[in-house]
């Protein structure tokens, strides 16, 4: 059974460029497009791994974050920040919610993916 990954994004083409390499890695995917989106999906999907914008619609990734890290049921969840907001202050704070990672844009895909890889103990030479 595959790993689950979450893809969190309100731009159209990070969303594009994500789904692809998430796709082409062999993960099941789903995306969000708002924080509300994406507490719906971490019920109903259940991912292994959120991909998670801050800068949201309705609910800002740092808030979807907390509430994730907040639920025990959840806890196993890793997160990645994947976002524009690169400044020490909010990579400080994104990481004491709870993220695993942090990574700004732009980023580099293959990067990126051998983040998600290390992240989710992923260690098969999946072709990107």
């Amino acid at each position: 059974m595959s790993q689950k990954v979450l893809i969190v994004d309100d731009e159209t083409n990070i969303v594009i460029s994500l789904e692809f390499l998430i796709a082409q890695a062999g993960y099941d995917l789903r995306v969000a497009h708002n924080g509300q989106e994406a507490m719906e999906q971490v019920a109903a999907f259940e991912p292994d791994l959120i991909l998670l914008d801050v800068m949201l619609p309705h609910i800002n990734g740092f808030e979807v974050c907390r509430r994730v890290r907040e639920n025990p049921a959840w806890q196993r969840i890793k997160i990645i920040m994947l976002t524009a907001k690169g400044r020490e202050v909010e990579v400080t704070k994104g990481l004491a919610l709870g993220a695993d990672a942090y990574v700004t844009k732009p980023f580099s895909t293959k990067e990126l993916l051998a983040q998600v890889r290390d992240i989710l103990g992923d260690n098969e030479s999946l072709t990107a």
